[in-house]
């Protein structure tokens, strides 16, 4: 690595080490204030609470990272144009292009990091930030599981499996209910079309019951609807859904495999998938937008113009890829598209502006 490459990585990683640092302590300082009040009343000890806050930590960075390598390029770049050592750069022969290489390879090396995080840091410690949340700090223990490809749960005498948990609609669909007696056997079986949760009840809908207390074989009626007496909380079941956002890549595709196959829609769980890889790699586009952005502006570079571009930018493809994604959940577009669409635009005008700047 010649002198400049270090040179430059050095300057781009004491900026994004300041940029993510402060980021991160607000963004922890905010949901201190937030969540201490509500675990301080439900009684949890400060050890759990610190546990929680670390355990966040990896999301954190996971979400902060884009934007604070977008805001360190800016500012590198910038107060390396104000000391006019780009010009010096420029004078000695040195290409813009060379200038940029270090950063170019260290936002490749940031995309990798932050897609490693993703898939194999951030599932693990949300599962057990979970964990310390409701059993330590809230002393709330749960039966309801999220667990690959189905959702399962146990209430006394009565087990419940359901394929899809829909929010909007406060519906399980493809759900079956089993009746076990006091040694644990089955004594009737309920498979339903869906569960619809209504003035805190359950209501199975296009249900066939099996029952098997006659010995051998086993006696089967149909019902349009009935009452259940699971008592499974809608809140429980939220909890699950937001895990989703949470999950890795493999395990949000085994999950969209398994919708599929039992012929439900699958857009939203394969519009998160993508995305896993998709949020990653705004790192990298984040490297190539900020890049010819900073050298357009070197005259006028600083503080000032880096933070407040940093903002803009920021703010407009975190609305971009928000849009998108919305369209690629409900199935308007395709969720491949819907994933990569917002990096795909802005990697396009970080190209734009380089081809287009006049040396």
């Amino acid at each position: 690595m010649s002198i400049l490459a270090r040179y430059m990585a050095r300057a781009w990683l004491r900026m994004l080490a300041l940029c993510l640092g402060s980021f991160l302590s607000v963004y922890l300082v905010l949901d201190m204030m937030d969540k201490i009040p509500r675990f301080v009343r439900a009684g949890g000890a400060a050890g759990d609470m610190a546990a929680f806050f670390l355990l966040k930590i990896p999301e954190m960075i996971g979400q902060t990272a884009p934007f604070s390598i977008l805001m360190a390029t800016l500012l590198t770049l910038g107060f390396l144009s104000r000391s006019n050592e780009i010009t010096a750069m420029r004078s000695s022969g040195i290409s813009l292009g060379r200038i940029a290489l270090p950063l170019v390879m260290l936002g490749v090396l940031a995309s990798l990091l932050l897609l490693g995080n993703a898939e194999f840091v951030v599932p693990r410690c949300y599962e057990q930030m979970e964990r310390v949340e409701r059993v330590a700090i809230r002393k709330q223990g749960s039966n309801a599981v999220f667990k690959r490809n189905n959702i399962w749960f146990r209430s006394d005498s009565m087990i419940l499996q359901a394929q899809l948990f829909d929010p909007p609609a406060r519906m399980l669909k493809g759900v079956i209910v089993w009746n076990l007696d006091a040694t644990l056997n089955p004594v009737s079986r309920i498979d339903a079309e869906r569960a619809e949760y209504r003035n805190g009840t359950w209501t199975l809908h296009n249900l066939e019951i099996k029952d098997f207390s006659r010995g051998r074989g086993y006696l089967s009626t149909r019902a349009s609807a009935m009452d259940s007496t699971l008592n499974l909380r809608i809140d429980d079941l939220k909890v699950l859904d937001n895990n989703a956002d949470n999950l890795s890549f493999r395990k949000l595709r085994e999950y969209a495999a398994s919708l599929k196959n039992g012929g439900y829609p699958a857009h939203r769980y394969l519009a998160m998938m993508h995305a896993k890889l998709a949020v990653p790699c705004a790192a990298f586009v984040m490297v190539i937008l900020g890049i010819p952005f900073a050298m357009r502006n070197s005259r006028s570079g600083g503080i000032a113009l880096g933070i407040g571009a940093s903002i803009a930018i920021g703010f407009a493809y975190f609305v971009a890829h928000a849009v998108l994604m919305s369209y690629g959940r409900s199935g308007v577009l395709p969720p491949l598209l819907a994933a990569w669409g917002a990096n795909l635009l802005f990697a396009a005008g970080g190209i734009w502006l380089t081809m287009s700047r006049k040396e």
